[in-house]
């Protein structure tokens, strides 16, 4: 494991296309409050699902990301290349008697309000899941950095989660739990969309003995019908050719304001500035941001 600095963040995409505009605010955020507690800033590649990704995406977001100015200060991982991990985190848990295989499908789990508390399979399926034992009871709660307390009943509203899908494939909530603590992260900064993801993801670094880190959520950048960018229509590439226009629109999405310097004709002026005027604190604590309101300076086209 890493050594343990007093701030690592880090910025983790998956490739499922290019940047867009809230891939590019939430990037941005979690550099500024990097840089801001002088601590490090590093990427990671959450390729784990390769149905859903695009040949080439990984590439072109880490090229966008070093045309905003966004570089990493490690070597960038993929979580593709990073199985044995998640797979000695799950041989642990199952002998524990923390985890179990499971055979239950969809429609097994939709006839019972969609919530696993024990097997209902009937058949043999090929292949089986593999899931954390959820304890009756299970509460988690938190502090987040932005959008404050939060607390879920996990055995209520979740139910025992999957580790490994019956395809074989690792998911999310192992993944990003091991690469954390393995990459030494202090702080995670990333999207409101995934505050309802982390009481799991605290439940299992407690079931792996694995130190919590801090939580911030931004607010996640939405179309005109709520919905946010990665799932949208209104999700244009961010424009790595003229980065300008997109940093000073992520800037105001991040709410904050009288950047001086706003003149500065490159990406390095910009965020040498940005680093020195940055306020945690004018942070916008909502959940989420229509894209309309971004754009009172700044061509859509542009973002």
């Amino acid at each position: 494991m890493p050594d343990s600095p007093s701030y690592r963040g880090r910025f983790a995409p998956s490739p499922t296309g290019p940047l867009h505009f809230g891939s590019l605010t939430t990037a941005l955020g979690s550099w500024l409050l990097a840089r801001h507690a002088h601590g490090q800033w590093w990427v990671r590649v959450e390729d784990l699902d390769p149905p859903r990704e695009i040949e080439g995406a990984a590439a072109g977001q880490l090229a966008a990301l070093r045309a905003f100015g966004l570089h990493t200060d490690a070597p960038v991982e993929s979580q593709s290349q990073r199985g044995a991990l998640y797979q000695s985190a799950v041989d642990r848990l199952l002998d524990e008697g923390k985890a179990f295989l499971c055979q239950c499908s969809r429609s097994d789990l939709a006839a019972h309000d969609g919530i696993h508390h024990h097997c209902l399979g009937r058949g043999k399926r090929a292949g089986k899941a593999i899931r954390l034992r959820v304890p009756e009871g299970a509460r988690i709660s938190f502090v987040d950095g932005l959008q404050g307390s939060i607390t879920q009943d996990l055995w209520r509203d979740v139910g025992d989660f999957v580790l490994k899908r019956s395809d074989g494939l690792w998911a999310y909530q192992l993944a990003v739990v091991v690469d954390d603590a393995d990459q030494g992260m202090t702080d995670i900064v990333r999207g409101a969309d995934l505050l309802d993801s982390t009481p799991r993801q605290i439940l299992l670094q407690q079931a792996l003995e694995l130190t919590t880190p801090r939580y911030l959520h931004l607010p996640v950048i939405t179309d005109a019908g709520g919905n946010k960018l990665s799932k949208s229509s209104a999700a244009i590439p961010v424009d790595a050719l003229a980065p300008l226009p997109a940093l000073h629109a992520a800037w105001r999405a991040l709410g904050q304001t009288g950047l001086p310097g706003r003149a500065a004709n490159d990406v390095a002026s910009f965020l040498a500035i940005a680093r020195t005027c940055f306020a945690p604190a004018q942070l916008p604590r909502s959940r989420s941001i229509p894209l309309a309101a971004v754009h009172n300076e700044t061509d859509t086209n542009a973002v």
